[in-house]
Parts: C-alpha cells; structure tokens; sequence
C-alpha cells in the first residue's frame, strides 16, 4: 500500500492536446504536450475552454514522445480513434439529442 501511495505521489503528470482537421491531416496532430506543472496548465485550460479532458496516463506518456505538430501513427489510430468515440458520445448526451 505504501509502495502504490509513493509512486502516485512521485509520478509526473502528462498531457497531451490533439487537433484533428481532416480537410489538412489524414490523422490527429499534437497540438500541445507538457509534463509537470505544463501538463497542469494545459489541463485546465482545456477545462476552462470547455474541451473534453480523457485521462490515460499510458497513452499520454506515448504521445508525449511525438513533435509539435506531428500527426499521430496508425499505429495508435485505434487507442486515439476511442478517446474520439469517448468525447463524441459525451457532446451528444450534454447537448440533449
């Protein structure tokens, strides 16, 4: 138990935006990416801003690796095309439809 309580309290927190345009991409692009007080930052901005906020700590460690601007690999289009389904379906239940 005290092992689990350590390692939360020395993990660096992650994240990561996204943008997708399909009219200038085939594939979300990194928007944003921060680790620590930056990640903090850009999480609640998001949240501010009213955009959605998933939290996956391992896919965000894997996208944090990629550039500013760099589209996301098919290789993750699968992880990162749910997050999409997530959001999507939770807009539709806010909005009422």
């Amino acid at each position: 138990m005290a092992d689990e309580k350590d390692k939360r309290k020395n993990h660096i927190r992650r994240a990561v935006a996204l943008q997708y345009q399909p009219e200038r991409s085939q594939a979300p692009i990194v928007s944003a990416t921060g680790k620590g007080w930056l990640a903090e930052q850009i999480i609640t901005l998001a949240r501010e801003n009213k955009v959605p906020v998933v939290e996956d700590d391992n896919l965000a460690g894997v996208l944090s690796s990629l550039s500013l601007g760099e589209e996301v690999p098919q290789e993750l289009y699968e992880a990162v095309a749910a997050i999409y389904a997530f959001v999507m379906e939770a807009d539709r239940r806010t909005s009422g439809e």
